[in-house]
């Protein structure tokens, strides 16, 4: 294993975290340090790339020779496509996946419209994706369940250190937060690693306890 700590700046170095089997690039992009996330079979070479934010080259650069097969895009906000366009443009092999209920408001085709529970698979990994609503209609997360070790989790902006992502109304605060601790928290040990869509990774265990700080606060 590598000394990855998950800690990466826009213009900065990308984190390599390195598992028995994937291999995750991590690196910051765009005015607000957008996290992007390169998956790749450390042997096989297939790539799964989640969120294609912004500075497209970077981003490629990131892919290297690939193959990439997959491109998911995690939520509907435009820091989080702004370079799908240029990418999908470089590689068009490359299936975009987004969830059904955010799909029609990223301005890329959708080639798999997504749903929770679906399943994603290159070279021999396989990822699930969750969807979790309420910071937008159609968030999904991508489960890495490593047989070799903990899980690892990408969720987008549904889930940070010390908090669920931003919602616009009581209502979708408590669909994300009920998504968030039923679909995760209720589920997954505390070991998983929390990749999120901006700011630095933590793990569930980390953030178990304040589930109840959360839901009294109201954000």
């Amino acid at each position: 294993m590598s000394s990855y700590t998950g800690r990466v700046s826009p213009g900065g170095v990308p984190a390599v975290h390195e598992l028995a089997r994937l291999v995750v690039t991590k690196a910051a992009v765009g005015p607000l340090a957008s996290n992007v996330y390169v998956l790749r079979d450390r042997f096989a070479g297939d790539e799964l790339l989640i969120d294609a934010a912004a500075e497209p080259a970077r981003v490629l650069e990131l892919c290297g020779d690939g193959p990439l097969r997959y491109i998911v895009t995690t939520h509907r906000h435009p820091d989080h496509w702004g370079a799908l366009a240029a990418v999908t443009a470089a590689v068009p092999g490359a299936v975009t996946v987004a969830h059904a209920a955010d799909a029609p408001a990223i301005p890329v085709p959708t080639a798999l419209v997504a749903a929770g529970g679906d399943v994603l698979r290159f070279g021999d990994i396989a990822v699930e994706l969750i969807h979790l609503a309420g910071h937008t209609p159609g968030g999904l997360a991508v489960l890495y369940d490593d047989p070799t070790g903990p899980p690892h989790l990408w969720t987008g902006d549904s889930l940070f250190p010390g908090g669920v992502g931003k919602t616009r109304s009581a209502a979708d605060f408590t669909s994300l937060l009920d998504d968030v601790e039923a679909k995760l928290f209720d589920r997954l040990p505390d070991e998983t690693w929390v990749y999120p869509g901006h700011g630095s990774d933590t793990t569930l265990g980390a953030e178990r306890p304040q589930l109840a700080a959360w839901r009294a606060r109201g954000w």
